[in-house]
């Protein structure tokens, strides 16, 4: 399936950029969520008409991310957890938890937007946690899981 993306696509390409996928991913991902048009005649035509447009709002998104990216960098989160006596946690500190950690700081981060490549943290301690914001933007922060009182 040859499509046009109207977005950047992280591993696959940039606005305008007629790519061929696999059915499903277009027809289930691409397509309802307004990242690419089917490449039709009329639509490549309309897309290049409207290229100007979408690169100044992909512009606009990546500078409102890199914004984020500078607020949110170096930010010390504490999260409180129920832990036993060798600083093992009963239960885990997930994505959710780290979102909730933000809003309380008055930071606003999606939980979809927290990446943890190593899983949930079971244990106490400092830890780093990556911030995807956009595709060509992520932050960093640092993370210190305490005991429960």
């Amino acid at each position: 399936m040859n499509v046009i993306l109207l977005d950047n696509v992280e591993n696959l390409g940039r606005i305008g950029d007629l790519v061929k996928v696999k059915p499903g991913y277009g027809r289930n991902y691409l397509l309802p969520q307004g990242k690419a048009a089917l490449a039709t005649p009329e639509n490549m035509k309309a897309i290049e008409a409207r290229r100007a447009e979408l690169e100044k709002a992909a512009a606009e998104e990546l500078a409102t991310a890199k914004s984020r990216a500078e607020s949110i960098n170096g930010v010390e989160l504490v999260v409180q957890a129920n832990a036993g006596p060798e600083g093992k946690l009963f239960g885990s500190v997930g994505p959710v938890d780290i979102a909730e950690a933000f809003e309380a700081v008055q930071i606003e981060v999606q939980r979809s937007e927290v990446r943890m490549p190593d899983g949930p943290i079971h244990e106490l301690g400092e830890f780093t946690v990556g911030v995807h914001l956009h595709p060509e933007v992520n932050a960093e922060v640092t993370v210190r899981v305490v005991a429960d009182e």
